[in-house]
């Protein structure tokens, strides 16, 4: 180990031996930065509640109870009630076999028989320290997404919409977040397949619990059993210590797994045992790990398709799809992009300290008329775009960068002989082709039609350009 990794942890060694605490001081400075010695453990809850050990060294037994462990039992019970992610280490004379396994029972990390050899403590006390890490990581992660959940005021997060599709969407949320069933969601990229999940989670009786997202797209496929799975130290060549997989992290909540159809053939029967038998095994360990999760996974791949070609095993999509959620994409849920629309608006605003007050009726109109093959996300970076680009307080047709993809207007149309149309129909083709010489630019486009600024976007407005 590396000097700043040995200087880095922080241990109280607790028993009534004076020349054993002066011996273990001696010797464990040299590799930890605070080293705390105290004979007496009614001193404890003082120490605790001063310092934040990453490991106790605890006698069993002190000068009240010489051989039967009562006393380090009591006081081990004690630290895990002020501190439940604290790491206790017992030390004792006796090598009594029953004793140690009352001690992990009772939720000792370790047991040590002194006297002890230095490198075997040393040993002992470092992984300890990593454990110790591991918890309060966990503890952190789970904090966090309490605090998360405690900040959503609306039930379904940000998924906006008042269209018959997602009120569909809504009603099916409801109905199984109550369950603990598998949930699949499919839809293409950026319909909003995460929040979904996030909904899901957080109007199920896992909410208080963690949430974690695995992107299994950026996964590869040498990472893919220490990610999930976890690893031992030495596992292989970089585990340069213990590691908690996301399923262990996930146990108790919900484990979102995102593109699974990204994933292998091999890959998905390593999941598929891990399903099947709820029990994990770290690399370089056989020890199995129960584990307690609520399974959603999503993807915007055919896997029915997959499946007939032999891309994806038929009995994981029976084991993650015991519920189906296939989210509508934008362009079939039109009337919803107001709604969107001002939402990301008001978010940018903030965002930015911007004071664009609104999106035009021609620019509203535009949106509804854009194919939007990017969904949800690409009309939340298009307002991002427009309203850092704006210099005005309502946001213009010109201010988003429309491709000609699912409009209504095309070269062709254009082109046919302008006494085929009416006067407005003329009007709109004239303004369109001036707009596009001058890429957009009002400006340039308002002189050369010999309008005003104003009256050209009055023109836009009502001809929704």
């Amino acid at each position: 180990m590396s000097e700043k990794n040995t200087k880095s942890g922080k241990i109280l060694i607790v028993d009534d031996n004076e020349d054993l605490l002066k011996a273990a001081k001696i010797f464990l400075k040299r590799h930890f930065a605070l080293v705390d010695l105290e004979k007496n453990p009614e001193a404890i809850p003082s120490l605790i509640n001063n310092e934040n050990y990453d490991v106790i060294l605890l006698d069993m037994n002190f000068t009240k109870d010489v051989s039967s462990g009562k006393e380090g039992y009591y006081w081990l019970e004690q630290i895990l009630e002020m501190d439940p992610s604290a790491v206790v280490v017992l030390i004792t004379a006796y090598g009594d076999v029953q004793m140690a396994v009352k001690a992990i029972k009772a939720g000792a990390t370790d047991f040590v028989l002194k006297p002890w050899e230095n490198e075997k403590l040393l040993a002992t006390l470092y992984s300890a320290m990593r454990l110790r890490e591991s918890k309060l990581e966990v503890e952190d992660l789970r904090s966090k997404q309490k605090e998360i959940n405690l900040q959503i005021n609306n039930k379904y997060d940000n998924i906006i919409g008042q269209s018959p599709a997602i009120r569909k969407t809504f009603e099916t949320i409801d109905r199984v977040a109550v369950t603990d069933a598998n949930v699949l969601i499919l839809g293409e990229n950026g319909t909003g397949k995460e929040m979904v999940a996030r909904a899901i989670h957080n109007n199920s009786p896992r909410r208080d619990k963690v949430f974690v997202n695995v992107d299994l797209g950026s996964v590869s496929e040498t990472l893919f059993e220490s990610e999930l799975f976890g690893h031992k130290k030495g596992a292989f060549t970089d585990a340069k210590e213990d590691r908690a997989g996301r399923f262990e992290i996930a146990n108790g909540g919900t484990l979102f797994l995102d593109e699974i159809g990204n994933l292998s053939m091999p890959l998905q029967a390593k999941l598929l045992a891990v399903l099947q038998n709820r029990k994990v095994s770290r690399v370089g360990s056989n020890k199995e790990i129960n584990i307690d999760i609520r399974l959603l996974c999503a993807t915007n791949m055919p896997l029915y398709d997959m499946v007939k070609e032999n891309k994806f095993r038929q009995d994981l999509l029976y084991r993650i799809n015991t519920i189906e959620i296939e989210l509508p994409s934008l362009r079939n849920r039109l009337e919803d992009i107001p709604l969107l629309a001002n939402h990301f608006l008001d978010h940018y605003n903030k965002k930015y300290s911007k004071n664009v007050s609104k999106i035009s009726e021609g620019a509203l109109s535009r949106m509804q008329k854009h194919h939007w093959p990017g969904n949800v996300r690409e009309l939340q970076h298009s307002l991002e775009r427009a309203v850092i680009m704006s210099n005005s307080q309502v946001l213009q047709p010109e201010d988003f960068n429309f491709t000609n993809q699912g409009q209504q207007t095309n070269n062709d149309a254009e082109n046919v002989m302008l006494d085929q149309f009416k006067l407005e129909e003329v009007e709109k083709i004239l303004i369109r082709k001036v707009l596009k010489k001058y890429n957009g630019n009002i400006t340039q486009a308002a002189s050369e039609l010999g309008l005003t600024r104003s009256s050209l976007y009055r023109r836009l407005e009502k001809y929704g350009l």
